[in-house]
This record gives structure tokens, sequence and C-alpha cells, in this order.
């Protein structure tokens, strides 16, 4: 039994449609307007109204917004006192129309002014923290940009720790992140495309990209893909990831989650997207491949012999992360004679007493660790580290000395752990560590060659997985050998003077003949 996804998500877009096509029209009273929107949000205790005369003109006015949300004292300054002052100036009209056009015109000093005439227009403007400005007799209302809330100031990542580099990164106001891109990339053809998600929350959504550099078939897809999303509230951005992503079944991360502007800017440079969601101070990167998930952006900071050394150091701890307690489960149980001698009968010796097998030993030591490593990143930072430092201690050294496990296992328990540390991108980390328990399992079952088998299964299933269309596993497969001189290993920065090719960009020279970066 499959679900039609396509017909499913084409039944949520019409009934959207739908529910959205008879929109209520503004009534002309003053009054009338200001009691609907009261009716229709239960007269909360933060709803501000006001109505107020203009001097010498019978015309009456009015004002709704939220306290918290606007900023009063520049309502008052700019929109309240000129409006009440603006009848002393001669010419004045009396009729409301005509009184509404001068008042948007000419007197109401603010910079970003909007109409609504549906009552839809007035409740997602109200509710995002605009304020609404009536004119008793008109059948519309000026919506006046005026936000002010509190927000946490621009400060370095804390998932991502900054060795080289900037040190300033997102946070949850979305108007600062656009910012922040305006700041990175001063380019004409940055686009931000806005989009709303939650059908209750109405959360804004933007799409950050470089036209003339994206190929328009992922630009398109990634639009696609957010135009079908149908739920109540998106408070993270990881809301986002898991409704787009090519699969939902897959371990690996199909998007690239960051904090960091330069992360954000340099993708989009090369041809990618950005996914931006207020409330949120990660940003999601697409498409994503396993090689992006690998790299740190101080590989391009230093020079390219370190960027290289380190990058080639991440690839063999992924290999470690994923393969090590399998390893030692197939050797120790089932293939002793590829060992040397001198190891086989040292590995014995150590496990003289223990009373269980290797796999058992292995998934004890490996789920403890994980159990440390959980408990040490939900208690508070300076509790957490030394929960993980002294709890390994002392629980690897009382069960070597319980003759519950040998001291290799917990050799080999803390290399899978320091292995799974050096990845760069926490998910990738997180998928490793899941595959570590299935090459344990293929291991104990088939030892050697359950690991080989394992590792096919692996291999197949990253060739046919896709991130928005591009091949999961590029460029290693399909393989494109020009993206390969910054890959495992990164070449100088004046040769890095094309986009990766598997992105097919528009414009796929990313550096002028004298090796200058754009």
């Amino acid at each position: 039994m499959f679900v039609d996804f396509k017909s499913l998500f084409g039944r949520m877009k019409q009934t959207k449609q739908t529910s959205s096509s008879n929109p209520e029209k503004l009534a002309s009273g003053l009054d009338e307007n200001i009691k609907h929107i009261k009716n229709l949000l239960g007269s909360p205790s933060d709803l501000v109204t006001r109505t107020f005369d203009i001097y010498h003109s019978s015309v009456k006015c009015g004002v709704v917004y939220f306290s918290g949300l606007t900023n009063s004292e520049l309502l008052h300054k700019d929109v309240i006192k000129p409006v009440q002052n603006a009848g002393e100036k001669k010419g004045f009209p009396e009729e409301a129309m005509a009184v509404y056009d001068v008042l948007k015109k000419d007197v109401i000093a603010a910079g970003n002014i909007k109409t609504g005439q549906t009552m839809d227009d007035v409740m997602d403007a109200l509710l995002s923290g605009t304020t609404v400005f009536f004119v008793d007799g008109v059948d519309q209302a000026l919506l006046i940009e005026m936000k002010k809330w509190e927000m946490r100031s621009v400060e370095e990542p804390v998932s991502e720790t900054v060795i080289r580099g900037p040190r300033d990164g997102f946070v949850e106001t979305l108007q600062t992140n656009l910012a922040t891109l305006r700041r990175y990339i001063r380019d004409p053809n940055l686009r931000f495309d806005s989009y709303q998600v939650g059908r209750r929350s109405k959360k804004d959504l933007v799409v950050a990209y470089v036209a003339g550099v994206i190929h328009p078939d992922i630009l398109k897809e990634v639009k696609r893909r957010l135009e079908a999303i149908d739920m109540d509230d998106a408070p993270e951005s990881g809301f986002i990831e898991q409704w787009i992503e090519e699969s939902f079944l897959s371990p690996f991360p199909q998007f690239i989650n960051t904090e960091r502007p330069d992360t954000a800017s340099a993708a989009m440079l090369q041809g990618k997207v950005v996914i931006l969601l207020d409330g949120s101070p990660f940003v999601l990167i697409a498409p994503s491949t396993l090689g992006n998930a690998m790299q740190s952006p101080e590989d391009y900071y230093e020079r390219w012999t370190i960027g290289s050394l380190v990058r080639g150091l991440r690839y063999m701890a992924g290999f470690i992360a994923v393969f090590l307690p399998g390893l030692y489960i197939a050797l120790s149980e089932y293939h002793q004679g590829l060992l040397p001698t001198k190891l086989a009968m040292s590995i014995a010796a150590t496990r003289e007493g223990v009373p269980f097998p290797a796999f058992v030993e292995a998934l004890l030591m490996v789920t403890t660790m994980e159990l440390l490593r959980e408990a040490g990143a939900r208690l508070p930072q300076t509790i957490g580290q030394t929960i993980g430092i002294v709890g390994g201690l002392v629980i690897g050294d009382a069960a070597v000395q319980a003759g519950i496990v040998s001291p290799i296992m917990v050799i080999v328990v803390a290399l899978n752990a320091i292995a799974s540390f050096a990845i760069p991108t926490y998910s990738l980390s997180i998928t490793f560590r899941i595959l570590a328990y299935f090459m344990m399992f293929a291991a104990g079952v088939f030892g050697l060659y359950g690991i080989i088998l394992g590792y096919i299964m692996i291999n197949i299933h990253i060739v046919n997985l896709k991130s928005i269309g591009v091949p999961y596993s590029s460029p290693f497969a399909p393989a494109f050998l020009k993206d390969f001189n910054d890959l495992v290993f990164r070449t100088p920065v004046p040769l890095l003077d094309r986009r990766p090719v598997y992105l097919q960009p528009q414009d796929d020279q990313s550096a002028d003949k004298g090796g200058k970066q754009s």
C-alpha cells in the first residue's frame, strides 16, 4: 500500500485555493470593522484599538495593533499625531475617500505602507505585528509596517564551532537574517522569494538564491515542494526539511542546516538555494550531497595543504565511525586467522574471563557511550562536559575491572566515538552512529561477509538517493571529474575557478582569468 503523494498534494493545494476563493470584504464603517476584528480574535487583552478625530474635520480614524509587536512610540509620532494635525492645512478634503488618499500619500510618515481590502489581509497583517489604520466611510485599510519585538543579538553560532572565519550567526528574526545575507552577497541578482507556511501560524519563509547562477529546474523543484506544504505550524526549519525531502525513510540528511552566514552565502554562489524560516536560526541549504556534508568552511580559510589533510582525516573518521565496531566483532569472532598472531593472542588474553561474546560486548559499550553522549547534550554545558568525560572514564574502567568487557573493547568504542565527533555535520554524524549498529548486527551474524554486504547496501542506497533531484552521491557517482578538485582533497584556491558541474549552474565560472574569486 503506497500513498500517491502527488495527488495528495494536489488535493491539499486545491483545498487551500477553495477556502480562500471568497475572501470577506471590509466594511466601510470604522466601528463595524473594529468590532468584527475583536470578535474574530476573542477580544484579547494585548489588542489595542484607538479611534480619534482629525482636527477641524468631521472624518474619524482608528488604529488597531498588538502591544508588544508594534512600536507604539513611532506609531504616535509618525501616524497618530500627523493625522490629527492634518485638518489644519488649507484645502483639506471633507469626503472620506479623499481624506484616505491624502493621508496615505502626504501625511503618514511611514516607509512601508500597503493597502488591505479584505478581512484576511487585515488579520494576516495584524497578527504579524503590522498596524492597521482605518478611515471611517472607506472600505479599505492601510497596513503600516511598524514592527518591534524583542530579539536575540547576533552572536557566534553555538552548534558550529568557528576555528577561523566570521563569528556572526543567524538569529530567530527573519529580517535580520536577510540583511546579513545582503551584507555577504552584494549582488543585484540576489533574490528573496517570500512564502507563508502553516495554516494557523502563517510563518514567513524565504527562498534565497542568486539569479543567473542557479539552474532553473532546481529552483522550480524547491518552489513546487514548498507550495505543497500543508500543516498547522512550522516551529522550526526541521519541519520544512522533513516535508520536502526526497525520502523520509533514508537515514542520510538530504539538506544541510547551518547557523553560519558564510556557509549559506558560499552555497548560493555555487548555485544552491537557501531556505530561511522566521523564528529559526537554522537555514536549509539545498541540494545537498554526501561530499557537502563532509566539508567545513575552515577547509577554505586555511591553505590547501591543511584543508586537504583535515578533510581526508574526516573521511577516514567516517569509515571508523561506521565500520570499526563491526570489524572488531567480525575479526575476533569469525576471522581470527586474518589477524597477526601476536595481535590475536593479545586480544584473546584481554578477553579471557569476559562472559559475553564480542557482539554483546560491543553492543553494551556502544549503547552506554550513546547514553552518556545524549545525557551530556541535555544537561547544562559545564555539567554535560563533565558527565561525558568522567562518566566514560569511570564506567569504562569499572567495566574492565569487573571483567564485563575487555580493554580492547574500550579502545574500540573510544575510537568510534572520537571519529563520530570529527564529522562536521551533526545530522550526518547521527547517521553514521545508526549505521554502526547496522554493521555490528551484520558482522555478528555473517562476519566479514556481513560487513561487505552492508557496505554494498549502503552504497546502493546512496546512489539511488536524491536531494531536490540532484544525485546524493554526486560527484562520485555519477562521476564529474572536474569536481574532484574540491571533494576528498582540495586544490589551491586559484584553481577553484568553476562552480560544481553536478549543479549545472547557468554561470559555471566562479573566478576570472586572474583567479580572483567572484
